[in-house]
């Protein structure tokens, strides 16, 4: 089978490899959507492993079904997530699924999203992988994992109706957020970018405001919320100098969510009095998504109250996925790009 073969963000290669075999308990899906997320073109952090097949965030139809298997036959339509947890262990019954060790110790694809036909593991087959509703599209359902990240991140932070919400950086993750927070009902929504373009498509998808990343953001924000900080400052593109202006925007009582992974070596230091003891304000993280989240992200895409399909740019064949990579590392015309490797 076909798959693109990444070695670094200038550089992935249409190579060919066995389609995998599959043993009981799993499944062999042919992949019809794979959609490049932002952490796959994080350089730093993928090319220790390359060369390698990423891809993560996919949907196909079941081609051969394992010993063993019963929820699912040949032919149906699926969504799979890469990441499961094992639901035992001290951290799963706490309810922080996400740093499990058997999440975090490998539940992988096999080789990854960016080929014609995946393996995916028992385990997998077992908690994270669920039918596609026949209103959901190949393409939306490449949307569940990220809008799972979305949706656990916006529970850590305790979105509510009425929550006056800032969202730092509207790229993809940034602009799922915003329309999360509407769909939660928030009272404010302001989203800050540098791109021209990012902040438009932020306003096109219903953020009540936008500001320039370089303006005074916390000012500005409380011009717009009666002398008020945020509620709720979420942090999707962790350069110190947004994280700083999280610290400054956010209200007495607020929280920061620390949302998008920082570059490697990014600290921020921090006036503990200031920002903390007097104001009483939490930071908080979101690491990926449970199952669970997943489930959710679905119904939210299948009953359209996250709307997705708009949020796609670009379309292409396995053989072009380079092209892809590059248009999601710059960041600029791009937003949601989509492999399909049957084509």
């Amino acid at each position: 089978m076909r798959v693109a073969m990444y070695y670094n963000n200038r550089d992935v290669r249409l190579e060919e490899m066995e389609i995998p075999r599959i043993g009981p308990g799993e499944l062999l899906v042919q992949i019809f959507a794979s959609s490049i997320c932002g952490s796959d073109t994080m350089e730093w952090y993928r090319i220790k492993r390359a060369p390698l097949v990423l891809g993560h965030e996919i949907s196909g139809r079941v081609a051969e079904v394992g010993a063993g298997v019963a929820r699912f036959n040949r032919g149906d339509r699926v969504v799979a997530t890469h990441h499961v947890p094992c639901f035992a262990c001290h951290y799963c019954r706490s309810g922080h699924e996400t740093v499990c060790d058997t999440l975090l110790g490998g539940t992988h694809f096999d080789p990854g999203g960016f080929c014609e036909y995946v393996r995916l593991p028992a385990i997998n087959v077992e908690r994270g992988v669920w039918l596609l509703p026949s209103e959901v599209t190949y393409e939306a359902a490449t949307f569940v994992e990220p809008l799972a990240c979305v949706l656990r991140g916006q529970r850590a932070a305790n979105i509510r109706s009425g929550a006056r919400v800032l969202v730092l950086g509207s790229g993809i993750a940034g602009l799922l957020h915003i329309k999360l927070a509407l769909a939660n009902k928030a009272g404010l929504v302001v989203a800050t970018d540098l791109s021209r373009e990012r902040l438009a498509l932020a306003q096109q998808f219903g953020a009540h405001h936008v500001l320039a990343a370089d303006s005074d953001v916390a000012e500005e924000f409380r011009k717009l919320n009666k002398g008020h900080g945020a509620d709720i400052v979420i942090v999707c593109a962790a350069a110190e100098a947004v994280c700083q202006q999280a610290l400054q925007a956010v209200g007495r009582g607020g929280i920061i969510l620390l949302f998008a992974p920082a570059p490697a070596g990014t600290v921020v230091p921090l006036a503990i009095n200031d920002v903390f003891w007097r104001r009483d304000v939490t930071v908080t993280t979101s690491y990926a998504a449970s199952p669970a989240d997943c489930v959710d992200a679905l119904e939210l895409i299948r009953t359209k109250q996250v709307l997705v399909d708009d949020m796609i740019t670009h379309r292409f064949g396995l053989a072009e996925t380079g092209k892809g990579f590059q248009l999601v590392a710059e960041g600029g015309a791009s937003l949601k790009v989509i492999i399909n490797p049957q084509e």
